[in-house]
């Protein structure tokens, strides 16, 4: 059974910065094709944020966090981050964390993921 188990979530003054991780778990992480991060925030549609394909080698992000977050994974820890900084309020949301069997609908659709994780609360005041 996979599972994907973000943390690093909190509340962060504007300016700030947070780590999130997802720790994956039920399947070869290095068969995941595409990582990624999603948001949704209150009375909005869910979101791209970032994603990172098998290797590291390839990353892409929303035109809204390019220069101030970072995707990264670690195959060996089961890992995928995500580094933010200079956090703004319009950058809270729920964050989740995604993972693709293949990328075929392209790394920003949510279609192209096949498992979620439950979600961290990132909460950015001014």
């Amino acid at each position: 059974q996979v599972q994907l188990v973000e943390s690093g979530g909190g509340l962060v003054q504007a300016g700030g910065s947070l780590k999130l991780s997802c720790a994956a778990s039920g399947r070869t992480f290095s068969s995941y094709a595409s990582m990624g991060w999603f948001r949704q925030a209150p009375g909005k549609e869910r979101e791209f944020v970032a994603a990172i394909s098998w290797s590291g080698g390839n990353t892409y992000y929303a035109d809204s966090v390019k220069g101030r977050f970072t995707i990264s994974r670690d195959n060996a820890k089961k890992t995928v981050y995500l580094q933010m900084n200079s956090l703004k309020p319009e950058d809270t949301a729920v964050y989740y964390c995604a993972a693709g069997l293949d990328t075929g609908w392209g790394y920003s659709k949510s279609r192209t993921y096949d498992y979620w994780g439950q979600g961290t609360q990132v909460t950015v005041s001014s």
